[in-house]
């Protein structure tokens, strides 16, 4: 359930668990990702999603509000979704694994569409980018645990921030899939998730990073010879006269 508080009442249903609720949510839920990815944002129809799932429209406007609501409850039924994580106990390697799953997800042919569109449908809306961030808010508290074991295991520094450390691994997989659409392959899920993991044995990732120590400045000691400023008089024994 999502827990997100900027997602509005309306784009954020809580239906009782299990019983014909749970079943209409499904059902509307897989088909808001069917329509999603074959026609898009702009082609997601509440008459459509309505057709697909067999479920009245004017329950879908009650209960989802329009469009923007299914895309929001669509990623809020993604992040409820269980999500099994390495535990091969070294921390690059659990990375590694992390960081190939979103690779090989996004980069399959029969897999990569639907949350592909759904990530591009959610930024167009304020209800769909507020779950958006709720989701992989959600992602990244989960998956902490493989830096909360290397923590455990004397891997990384007491007070490592978990989710910090798996946002710095997939982060650069998301840049090239949502921003500069530059090719993503195999060699670069691995150096995303090795720089991570190096920056968190080095301490990057700690709740309170130690800051570097200001030099004190020496105290002069006695024998340190120091200048003394001439008094008005020398200077004016010194000054050459006409």
């Amino acid at each position: 359930m999502n827990e997100n508080p900027d997602i509005p009442t309306p784009y954020a249903p809580t239906p009782r668990p299990g019983g014909r609720s749970a079943r209409v949510r499904a059902d509307v839920v897989a088909a808001t990702l069917a329509e999603v990815t074959e026609k898009g944002y702009d082609g997601l129809t509440v008459d459509a999603v309505a057709a697909r799932s067999g479920v009245h429209k004017a329950t879908l406007y009650r209960r989802w509000g329009g469009v923007d609501g299914l895309v929001a409850d669509a990623l809020t039924a993604s992040a409820d979704q269980p999500w099994p994580l390495p535990d091969t106990g070294d921390l690059r390697e659990d990375l590694r694994r992390i960081t190939h799953e979103v690779f090989a997800v996004f980069t399959d042919p029969d897999l990569g569409p639907t949350p592909t569109a759904l990530i591009g449908a959610a930024q167009r809306s304020d209800a769909g980018a507020a779950a958006l961030r709720a989701f992989f808010a959600a992602r990244h508290r989960q998956a902490a645990t493989v830096a909360e074991r290397a923590a455990a295991r004397g891997e990384l520094p007491a007070g490592t921030d978990g989710a910090e450390v798996v946002r710095a691994a997939t982060a650069p997989l998301y840049y090239r899939l949502f921003v500069t659409g530059e090719p993503l392959d195999a060699r670069t899920a691995e150096r995303a998730a090795d720089a991570a993991a190096l920056a968190a044995r080095a301490g990057l990732f700690t709740s309170t990073p130690a800051t570097p120590e200001t030099p004190t400045p020496e105290t002069p000691s006695s024998e340190t010879p120091t200048l003394e400023t001439p008094s008005s008089e020398a200077r004016a024994s010194e000054t050459p006269t006409q």
